[in-house]
């Protein structure tokens, strides 16, 4: 369930002491659409009507990173959007903001992100994998897997009820993912160089990015985190053509996409959105039946929160 607050951090229960339906209608004038993680923060700027009058980005919200940390690269883009449409940044009694943040599993830091309400007339937060979901499928039923620097598959059902799957975080899971492939072609490099296993192009591309010795590749290890082996992603891409290693990783991120999908949706009734780099890098691996069921060119996760923030207000006018 999504969590909602109004501009004083009252839980949405309280809102209706402070404002009549009509002066919240009549004080909303924007809409905000947030996704936020580990990588960055975007943002889309609409009107009341439903317009989108701007883009913007900043760096990473994820509430891993803080709730602090986290509001401040929210604020800096929502800046830089009322700015690219050229409209003076109105008081937040003026926006609802709809955020779509990973990490939202974790209570104490969502407490303490809307706890942190700077005044937002409504702001609703739910984890950036539904939001992604609710853009795919403007907020009807449908599957949506998103494999970027981790992974994670979510879907809405007819019935109303939702089921996750996967995204239990590197480096134990996000299987199919660019942190996951990077991961896996840093242990072949690894094997290689100790003469395990016979070298290659993509044991090469690693230990020419990575380290050219043991004792590099050990130091590049020890400070690499996730983003860093996602990194890597890109090379067992690009060595898949010549490398038979290469070419094997990608298969099996291609099944580890298609276990997502089959546990979220064994009958394959319902539509599918993939989302993220590594995920539509990957759909000439998928099975003709998945293919087949893609939207091609599913809207943005942004859309999303703010498609998120009018089925809120729609329930909570």
């Amino acid at each position: 369930m999504p969590l909602a607050t109004n501009q004083a951090g009252n839980f949405k229960d309280n809102q209706k002491h402070f404002l009549t339906r009509e002066a919240k209608i009549a004080m909303l004038v924007y809409w905000l659409g947030v996704d936020g993680g580990g990588s960055g923060t975007r943002v889309i700027l609409a009107n009341a009507a439903g317009a989108v009058l701007a883009r913007a980005s900043a760096g990473p919200s994820a509430l891993g990173q803080g709730a602090r940390a986290a509001w401040q690269n929210i604020l800096t883009a929502v800046r830089q959007a009322f700015a690219s449409a050229h409209v003076e940044v109105p008081p937040w009694s003026q926006c609802a903001l709809g955020a779509g943040l990973s990490g939202v599993s974790h209570a104490p830091l969502v407490a303490e992100f809307m706890a942190l309400n700077p005044g937002f007339l409504h702001l609703v937060l739910e984890s950036d994998a539904y939001i992604a979901l609710l853009a795919a499928h403007d907020g009807q039923p449908g599957v949506m897997v998103a494999a970027g620097t981790g992974s994670i598959g979510e879907a809405l059902y007819s019935d109303g009820h939702r089921r996750q799957v996967g995204g239990w975080g590197f480096p134990v899971g996000d299987e199919g993912s660019g942190a996951w492939l990077g991961l896996r072609a840093m242990a072949h490099a690894q094997q290689t160089m100790d003469g395990r296993m016979p070298g290659g192009i993509l044991a090469a591309r690693i230990q020419q990015q990575c380290g050219a010795d043991t004792a590099q590749l050990r130091q590049w290890c020890a400070r690499a985190r996730q983003f860093e082996y996602a990194q890597l992603a890109v090379a067992v891409f690009e060595s898949a053509a010549d490398d038979q290693v290469a070419e094997q990783l990608l298969v099996e991120a291609a099944t580890a996409i298609e276990r997502i999908l089959i546990a979220l949706d064994p009958s394959t009734d319902l539509p599918l959105a993939i989302y993220g780099s590594v995920g539509r890098a990957l759909l000439p691996r998928l099975t003709p039946i998945t293919r087949d069921r893609c939207i091609a060119t599913p809207r943005d996760a942004p859309h999303g929160a703010l498609t998120l923030i009018r089925q809120w207000l729609s329930k909570n006018p």
